[in-house]
Order: C-alpha cells, then sequence, then structure tokens
C-alpha cells in the first residue's frame, strides 16, 4: 500500500510558488501603473486559478488518482493562507520600507476620483478620513491575508468540484 501523499506538504510548495508569483506581478503593477488596475487583478486571478489547480491535480495524481472535495478544500485554503501570508508580508516591507508614498499616491487618485463623482469637498474630507484610518501597515497586512484566503478558498469551491474524484465505493 502506497504512503499517503502529505497535502500540508503540497499546499505549502504550491502556496510558496503562488506567493512568489503575486508578488512578482505587485512588482510588475508598481512599476507599471501608478494605482492599481483591474488587469493586474484579474491576472492575479488567473494565477491563484492555475496554481489551486496545479496542486489539487499533483495531490490526485499521487492519491491513486483520487481527491475528495473536502481534500482539495483543505489544500486550496492552506496554499491560499501561504501564498496570502507571503505576498502580505511582501507588499508591506514594501510601501514601509522601499516606497513609502505608495499610500499617499493610492490617497491622492481616491480623492481625484470623488472628486470627478461631484463630491463635496466635506464629503471627500470624511471619505479621506476613513480611508486613512484602514491604511496602517498592520491593518492593511492582515486585511489582504485574508482577502488572499477568501479569494482562495472561493475559487477552491470551483477547481476542487471539477479536479475532485471519489473513490469508487466498491
Amino acid at each position: 500500500m502506497n504512503e499517503q501523499p502529505s497535502s500540508a506538504r503540497l499546499a505549502l510548495k504550491w502556496g510558496g510558488i503562488l506567493g512568489l508569483v503575486l508578488i512578482l506581478i505587485t512588482l510588475i503593477m508598481y512599476m507599471t501603473t501608478p494605482v492599481g488596475n483591474a488587469g493586474f487583478s484579474a491576472l492575479t486571478i488567473v494565477a491563484m486559478v492555475a496554481f489551486i489547480s496545479l496542486a489539487l491535480v499533483e495531490y490526485r495524481r499521487t492519491n491513486e488518482g483520487f481527491i475528495t472535495y473536502g481534500e482539495g478544500m483543505g489544500i486550496g485554503a492552506l496554499l491560499s493562507a501561504v501564498a496570502g501570508l507571503l505576498s502580505s508580508a511582501f507588499i508591506t516591507f514594501y510601501n514601509v520600507v522601499i516606497d513609502p508614498t505608495i499610500q499617499q499616491r493610492a490617497t491622492e487618485a481616491a480623492r481625484e476620483q470623488l472628486e470627478k463623482q461631484n463630491m463635496s469637498d466635506e464629503q471627500i474630507e470624511q471619505a479621506m478620513e476613513m480611508a486613512q484610518k484602514f491604511q496602517a501597515p498592520g491593518f492593511v497586512f492582515v486585511a489582504q491575508v485574508f482577502g488572499t484566503i477568501i479569494m482562495g478558498v472561493l475559487l477552491t469551491l470551483i477547481v476542487a468540484a471539477i479536479v475532485r474524484r471519489n473513490r469508487p465505493v466498491f
């Protein structure tokens, strides 16, 4: 009888690789656009789907061709947590140490968007004060980790349903 493959080891491996890819996507975004855009968000989702799929297919292959929906969900959630921790740590480090002005530029871009919506100065100031409360590095780090986990779990719901292959009962 073959030894059961380690789902944790697989999730750590693919989560680490995904984390590095997300860091690369973030670096490219920071170098090419002053503030994030939808194209990079889509690229992030595509990368997440690809690496979750690769992890689940590898697990299935090493598990005699079988993977349950629950096993897939567990791997996808852990993989997303690892990727979220890595990419969020880098983003926080980048925003605090490498380029502390990035938050200021994002705030200015948000202000411009609010002005384009013909909001009053008082409304804009209120919105800016509220946004400022959520820009502390610790809050941003935690929010990004949880955001990555939630996105990963949602994507894994779909990928695990497609990849799963239950063992026959008899």
